[in-house]
């Protein structure tokens, strides 16, 4: 159970190994192609706007002048948030069946892929202008979508996409769907995990706060 929905995931054991991961994710879906919004100090941008967990705004790399590469990654953050503010305060966005899901997460920038073998490479720039390291689950299910819609992959099909540290994920468009005023699909993404620390918490018996406390009851 995740912010967008409820996803299904799996694990893929040899001899006792887990050798990837993949989740089936929530409906995804393509707002809009090919919009365009001018910004001061950028110009003017066109984008894709899409929907794979959370919205983005998928835009190639070339039109601000960038790769999507380490050495450009304060510059991506700076231009990504510029595109997310502008486009945020320009166009409504309205998820068809989650209103918790209207708003603009992220900036996705494309790029050729550095492996040949790999179909591309993105960076998401989110939030509050965080990068992330990997190509991004719910990015690439929204670029998935806009693929699909574009008729650049089909059903059952699946690409490769590459992160700025060149690492991947798989993404495949397992079936369409119809949801709410949308054609969608449910796209499977693919990818590693590793443990890398463990935590453990205590619950005594006589601290007065061992049950937590909660000030925005809204949350409750």
């Amino acid at each position: 159970d995740v912010p967008s929905g409820y996803i299904e995931s799996f694990a893929k054991i040899d001899n006792g190994n887990v050798e990837s991961i993949r989740f089936q994710n929530v409906p995804s879906f393509v707002q809009s192609l090919d919009a365009t919004i001018d910004i001061p100090e950028i110009g003017s941008v066109q984008y894709d706007l899409a929907f794979g967990g959370a919205y983005y705004a998928i835009v190639n790399v070339d039109q601000v002048k960038l790769k999507c590469t380490e050495q450009y990654h304060d510059a991506l953050i700076d231009k990504g948030m510029r595109i997310k503010h502008a486009i945020m305060n320009s166009v409504e966005i309205k998820h068809p069946i989650e209103p918790e899901m209207n708003f603009l997460y992220g900036t996705i920038f494309t790029d050729l892929a550095q492996d040949s073998t790999n179909h591309s490479r993105n960076v998401c720039i989110f939030a509050d202008g965080e990068l992330d390291r990997s190509p991004t689950g719910t990015g690439v299910s929204a670029r998935a979508a806009i693929h699909y819609k574009r008729n650049e992959i089909k059903l059952g099909e699946s690409i490769t996409i590459e992160s700025i540290l060149g690492s991947t994920f798989s993404v495949k468009i397992d079936r369409a769907i119809e949801y709410g005023k949308y054609n969608a699909i449910i796209p499977q993404v693919t990818g590693g995990a590793y443990i890398t620390g463990i935590n453990t918490f205590f619950i005594n018996p006589d601290d007065p706060l061992k049950d937590g406390f909660i000030f925005n009851k809204e949350l409750i």
